[in-house]
């Protein structure tokens, strides 16, 4: 239904991962699964830092969120795709396509910020330990997080609110499983340069601010830890970082590939690859490296089901 008003588009449809229909089912199992490890994982780490006294620090504390975020984040894309595997027809209506890209940038840009949150409290606890628990007490890690999810809605605010008021013409098929920003980009009709300009700075700010300050965060951390003087305890101190940093990593990295790249390198198939793995993967990945990765979570863990066990 090719229109030259947005107010009369009423569905988008969306292309998926493939056109070949004997991969449908073994993708609906595949990402069926990945999504019932994503929400078990993320719920499970909700639950033990919430049940466990030993976690209720402000390093778990921002853990509980970030595993919230994930939680969201992946609920919001993953239902939607796994409905499309089974449909012959994969349409999402203007209203839905706008509502799932709003709350898709409120968790993406917030988990951003939240990752910076965390880098800033790694720093603290290493480079200041003394101080800890007065500069990470629970009103500022709450402030963070208000600041977070503000961040988060406010991003998503702009640039939903200018998506929704573009005219939309020709060929409505977007090109990805769910509704993300450069693909609604591409099909408008009606100028795009403010959406442009939009997706470039609040993007790049939302990006490269967090990077930066991670990177100076651990800057520091890195100073500080050369200063130590047992082998031991810059082990323990690297150790209490390198979960932190492989999420990182993994996050910005993907994001970074997936959007700020020169348009002459455009790969469909790539940004397909790259989008499934910001959306559904990373969701999956953070409450695993967490809880492999941390000798607390794993202790709790135990002692959860130890308690089980015995009761």
């Amino acid at each position: 239904m090719a229109t030259t008003n947005h107010s009369l588009v009423t569905d988008f449809i969306l292309e998926g991962l493939t056109r070949c229909p004997d991969l449908q089912l073994p993708l609906f199992l595949l990402f069926l699964g990945i999504y019932v490890v994503t929400v078990v994982g993320n719920l499970g780490m909700i639950l033990l830092i919430t049940i466990s006294s030993q976690l209720h620090s402000p390093m778990y504390y921002l853990l509980t969120h970030l595993s919230f975020i994930d939680l969201c984040y992946s609920s919001v894309i993953t239902p939607k795709m796994l409905v499309n595997f089974v449909s012959e027809r994969n349409v999402i209506s203007f209203l839905e396509c706008m509502t799932q890209l709003y709350f898709f940038l409120i968790f993406v840009i917030a988990e951003g910020y939240l990752l910076t949150v965390m880098a800033y409290d790694r720093y603290v606890a290493i480079c200041s330990p003394l101080l800890y628990n007065i500069v990470m007490s629970h009103r500022v890690c709450a402030i963070m997080m208000a600041v977070v999810y503000s961040l988060g809605i406010f991003g998503a605010t702009v640039h939903t609110t200018r998506m929704s008021m573009l005219s939309f013409c020709g060929s409505h098929i977007v090109s990805h499983y769910f509704c993300d920003i450069l693909p609604l980009l591409t099909l408008s009709c009606s100028s795009t340069h403010i959406n442009e300009i939009l997706l470039f700075i609040i993007g790049g700010i939302n990006t490269l601010a967090p990077t930066l300050a991670v990177i100076i965060s651990y800057a520091f951390i890195l100073t500080c830890i050369l200063h130590i003087r047992s082998t031991e305890g810059q082990s323990k101190a690297f150790g209490t970082c390198s979960s932190h940093i492989m999420a990182v990593g993994i996050f910005f990295g993907s994001i970074t590939f997936m959007y700020f790249k020169p348009p002459s390198s455009n790969n469909m198939e790539q940004e397909k690859v790259s989008s499934v793995f910001y959306t559904t993967v990373i969701p999956m990945l953070n409450p695993l490296i967490y809880s492999l990765r941390s000798k607390d979570v794993k202790n709790a863990l135990k002692k959860v089901i130890g308690g089980r066990q015995s009761s």
